[in-house]
C-alpha cells in the first residue's frame, strides 16, 4: 500500500489481465490477488505474468489464452482424495442452466476392487441439450489424478458424448469417467 498498489475491499492485490497491479513495474501472483488459492494456479500465473514482463517494453503481443479460473481442478489430499472443479448442481441451478447428471461408484469398478478401496465415486455435471462440460466431483481413490481428464475435456470443448466414446483402458478407475459421461446419456454399461 505504501507504494500505491492497490488493495481490494478483501486486501487482496489488484492486478489486470497480465497480473500487473496499479504501480508499473509490479507484478502480483498466487494466494495475495485471491481465490483460487492453489499452487497449481500460482505457478501458470506466474508463467504468464513472466511472459507479460517479458514483452512489456517490446509493445508485442501475449500469445497466450486468460487463465479461465471457472475450470481450475481444486483437490483435497485425504482419504478418500476429493477433486472437482466447475459448477455444482446448485450453481447450475442458480445459473438456470439446464443440465444432466451422470454418476459412477467406484464399487462397480474392477480396479479399484483390486486395490481394495472401492469407496467413492464420480459424478459428472454436463448441459442437457449439447453435453457441454460443466463440473466434475470425484471422491475417491486418485480423485486427485482423474479429474484431469475432465478438465482437459472441458477445456478444450469436447463434450460428454466425446468422453463417453473415447476408448479407455482396462481395468482403471479413469474409465469411470467414461462412464459417468455414459450415465448422463443413459447409456452406462457397466452400473
Amino acid at each position: 500500500e505504501e507504494v500505491g498498489v492497490k488493495l481490494d475491499s478483501k486486501g487482496f492485490i489488484e492486478t489486470n489481465a497480465q497480473y500487473a497491479t496499479t504501480v508499473e513495474s509490479i507484478y502480483a501472483i498466487g494466494d495475495c490477488i485471491g481465490a483460487p488459492l492453489l499452487a497449481h494456479v500460482a505457478s501458470l500465473e506466474g508463467i504468464k505474468a513472466a511472459e507479460a514482463i517479458a514483452i512489456h517494453d517490446k509493445k508485442e503481443k501475449l500469445h497466450y489464452e486468460p487463465i479461465n479460473y471457472d475450470l481450475v481442478p481444486g483437490c483435497t489430499y485425504c482419504h478418500p482424495e476429493v477433486a472437482s472443479f466447475g459448477m455444482t448442481e446448485e450453481k447450475a441451478k442458480a445459473a438456470g442452466v439446464k443440465f444432466k447428471i451422470g454418476r459412477f461408484p467406484f464399487s462397480a469398478s474392477g480396479r479399484a476392487q483390486a486395490l481394495g478401496d472401492a469407496s467413492g465415486f464420480i459424478k459428472v455435471i454436463a448441459e442437457e441439450e449439447h453435453g457441454e462440460i460443466l463440473g466434475a466431483h470425484i471422491i475417491g481413490t486418485n480423485a486427485s489424478e482423474i479429474i484431469s481428464e475432465l478438465v482437459i475435456a472441458a477445456n478444450t470443448e469436447l463434450t460428454i458424448h466425446n468422453i463417453a466414446q473415447i476408448i479407455h483402458a482396462h481395468p482403471t478407475l479413469s474409465e469411470g469417467m467414461m462412464e459417468a459421461c455414459a450415465d448422463v446419456l443413459g447409456e452406462a454399461i457397466n452400473i
